[in-house]
């Protein structure tokens, strides 16, 4: 009976202490990571936690930690005949409710033959199809790595095999455009949800449109990725996202220098199963005019983003999800005429753009472990930029116009079903009717007529079909076989590209990988209408073809320990069918930001990126984690006059070094205090040497295209800095950081301005310095 009463006190004093401290519920979903069913009777458990913290599923594969006190943990969840898994830096604050949706893998391996270790959560991509090249992107990583601002994209520029500017968050992976990276939400490819999207580099933009209180946990692939993924040459951003809190309803509110956000998420009606978040932020750098180039104090923008989850008992699990966002920006021309010295000092802009997309997504569990997943869209992408000059009288006058309008409606669905342990296949088909109507015109000279460049509206449809086998030849070998096609109706131009991929586990520490893919994308819709301003021909680009990529990459993969891991992925991709111009230097794997490039192309063209990417990280313990990741490559491309040169995007090299301690405060030690640094260390974008002779006649800039790219600009060292202290109380939470983008202001280099005041070639330097000094709360 003693026993019994002490047992008993010591389990109150526990309570109370725990009590006595912030504490929040952590709650999550345990599936089968190849069916998506549901697991029962998974163990979950906060590793180290005094007192033990642990549940075990119920028959939905749900599970609820009642008090888990704020902070971060590592949470094991383990299942008899699957591997177990670590989830790693889960981080729990008292304002709101931490949920984790987490797959198992089953395992091959006989209980009796091995013990079975847990595997870390980041090295692998949520996608089971994906082996080399993929890699998960944690969205508490896009909040907390220095550098990432927030943005999914900005914070991708710190993994191996990528490189990016300070001024736009274009994505440049293993040496080619971000025009050739897919961006996918929910399934499906839409257009680039980036603020100012392909204005100063296609495929780029300011700032992501996509908060982190939306996103869930996504994948980036840089390379040879599945044959479900179709319509993309150089990587993939697959994001998703995540589901409302379905126990309590929840909002966050951010003030910040940039501007202001709001969510909340919840049950529709306490009790039911389904749910909503949504998430509006409205931004204007106006308050950022002194550490901003001239007339980027104007520009306004806002965004709105949602999702709504109804699952059903036996009809399944119906999504409806959505993101919109409206851009604008102005600039005038300087006043004063003796102030002017660049042609862009006498002009006008007017910027209006919007994006949006939305979704329904269906997901029904079928006999045999299979499951059925369908997705209807449609996405929206507008685009008016009005651009007006001074005359010699000092009249505004039109100078050039872009006013296109895309919009399409898609069909996705696939059949992923397993047969036995060893084998699962994923068969699909994806439809996705363009319309578009497009205008491009430009003027020769300021007070000249905007000459015609396209001129086009109808419809096309680009459809494609894929099937995909994941097979285990032994327990430690695996085979990933598939194939996909697409074809596009406007030309009739079609591609059939396998893909393969093999990964061979070495004990339990060291796995070699080795994949194989063609790959192949299609051009921007504009470019297929492109009038040839020298021959007077219309729509001299209908029937240009695919580009297309072989890639071949090995992968090697060190478990250190159990938190430090190291990645090598040696690669060489080989592109051709690129369209170029005919007896010239050009070719489209430099695009860049060129809207009215007017002349007839051809697919003769080709290239070579090679390189070695190398991944060194140390996940977060004890407060501190740190990253290393090494690019050295080579990007060569061979144009329509048959010459082997480097590409605008060739590097060379790129080296990250990121860093982060966490501590704890406060009186019950509840709250928290982190610093995190970034550096960046690569070399500069190429450009061409100018013709000097022939500017000065002209004028304006004249590059010695026979020359291309061979100049290259200086090395860049980038220094991001992040500063957040996190405060707990009973209810809510508060978190006050400071987030700098370019905290040394390192100018990015654009290439050269004509300065018709001194007749003289100036180089064209932005230095984008992005400070944001935000206080959030959670409630």
């Amino acid at each position: 009976m003693i026993r019994k009463i002490f047992c008993s006190l010591l389990l109150i004093m526990s309570i109370n202490i725990v009590l006595a401290q912030s504490s929040q519920v952590v709650t999550g979903v345990v599936t089968d990571k190849i069916t998506s069913l549901p697991i029962q009777f998974a163990n979950v458990s906060v590793l180290n936690s005094q007192p033990f913290i642990g549940a075990v599923t119920d028959s939905l594969g749900a599970f609820i930690l009642p008090i888990v006190p704020t902070g971060r943990y590592d949470i094991e969840v383990s299942f008899v005949g699957y591997h177990k898994r670590v989830i790693r830096e889960v981080l729990v604050v008292s304002g709101k409710q931490t949920q984790l949706d987490i797959d198992l893998e089953e395992s091959l391996t006989q209980l009796d033959e091995v013990v079975i270790r847990p595997t870390l959560n980041k090295q692998k991509s949520l996608n089971p199809f994906a082996t080399v090249s993929a890699r998960m992107l944690s969205v508490e990583e896009a909040s907390r790595y220095a550098g990432g601002f927030d943005d999914p994209a900005r914070l991708a520029s710190a993994f191996a095999g990528v490189a990016s500017n300070n001024s736009n968050n274009g994505i440049v992976v293993r040496g080619n455009a971000p025009r050739y990276l897919q961006w996918r939400m929910e399934g499906v490819e839409i257009p680039s949800p980036n603020h100012f999207n392909d204005l100063r580099s296609f495929g780029g933009g300011i700032l992501t449109a996509l908060s982190t209180q939306m996103l869930a946990n996504s994948d980036f692939l840089t390379g040879a990725f599945p044959a479900e993924y179709t319509n993309a040459l150089s990587g993939v951003f697959d994001m998703n996202l995540r589901k409302g809190n379905t126990e309590k309803t929840e909002r966050t509110i951010q003030l910040g220098l940039i501007g202001l956000e709001s969510s909340q998420e919840g049950p529709f009606k306490k009790g039911g199963k389904s749910s909503y978040v949504y998430n509006y932020r409205y931004s204007t750098l106006g308050l950022l005019a002194p550490v901003l180039p001239d007339g980027a104090s104007t520009i306004k923008y806002q965004d709105l983003s949602f999702k709504l989850n109804f699952p059903t008992k036996k009809a399944g699990v119906f999504s409806v999800w959505g993101l919109g966002l409206i851009d604008g920006a102005q600039n005038n021309p300087k006043k004063d005429s003796t102030d002017r010295k660049y042609y862009d000092d006498s002009q006008e802009d007017r910027i209006r753009m919007r994006t949006g997309a939305f979704g329904i997504n269906h997901k029904i569990f079928l006999i045999n472990n299979a499951y059925l997943q369908t997705v209807l869209s449609a996405t929206a992408n507008e685009t008016d930029w009005q651009i007006k000059a001074l005359d010699r009288s000092e009249q505004l006058v039109p100078f050039s116009n872009i006013s296109n309008t895309n919009w399409e409606y898609a069909l996705s669905s696939f059949v992923n079903k397993k047969f036995g342990s060893r084998h699962t296949n994923r068969t699909g088909v994806r439809v996705r009717f363009l319309n578009y109507d497009l205008k491009l015109n430009r003027a020769a000279n300021v007070g000249g007529n905007p000459a015609e460049i396209v001129k086009a509206r109808g419809r096309s449809v680009l459809s494609s079909a894929f099937t995909n086998s994941s097979i285990f030849l032994t327990s430690g070998l695996r085979l990933n076989v598939g194939v996909t096609a697409q074809h596009f109706s406007l030309n009739n131009n079609y591609s059939i590209e396998p893909r393969m991929a093999l990964t061979q586990n070495i004990g339990e520490k060291h796995t070699l990988g080795l994949a194989y893919g063609l790959h192949s994308r299609m051009e921007s819709l504009y470019m297929y209408y492109n009038n040839s301003l020298s021959t007077g021909e219309k729509a001299v680009n209908k029937n240009m073809g695919f580009t297309k990529a072989h890639h071949l990459v090995l992968s090697y993969d060190w478990n250190i320990t159990d938190i430090i891991h190291l990645k090598v992925e040696p690669y060489f991709q080989q592109l051709y069918n690129v369209p170029v111009m005919e007896g010239t230097s050009f070719s489209a794997v430099n695009f860049q930001s060129d809207w009215f490039f007017a002349e007839k192309m051809v697919n003769k063209g080709e290239g070579r990126n090679y390189g070695l990417d190398i991944t060194l990280e140390k996940y977060m313990s004890n407060g501190f984690y740190y990253m290393a990741t090494t690019s050295i490559f080579e990007s060569k491309y061979k144009g329509g006059d048959g010459v082997w040169r480097d590409s605008r995007f060739n590097r060379n090299y790129v080296i990250n070094l990121l860093a982060g301690k966490e501590w704890k405060v406060g009186k019950n030690k509840q709250n928290t205090f982190n610093i995190n640094g970034r550096i960046t260390f690569q070399d500069g974008d190429r450009f061409s040497p100018i013709n000097e002779q022939a500017t000065k006649a002209r004028k304006t800039i004249v590059y010695d295209e026979t020359r291309a790219y061979s100049v290259q600009s200086d090395p860049i060292t980038n220094v991001h800095l992040t500063l957040v202290y996190r405060k707990n109380k009973l209810r809510s939470s508060r978190e006050i950081a400071l987030k700098i983008v370019n905290l040394t202001q390192q100018p990015d280099f654009f290439g050269y301005q004509y300065n018709f005041r001194t007749g003289g070639i100036d180089k064209d330097i932005e230095t984008i310095l992005l400070p944001n000094l935000s206080y959030k709360i959670f409630f």
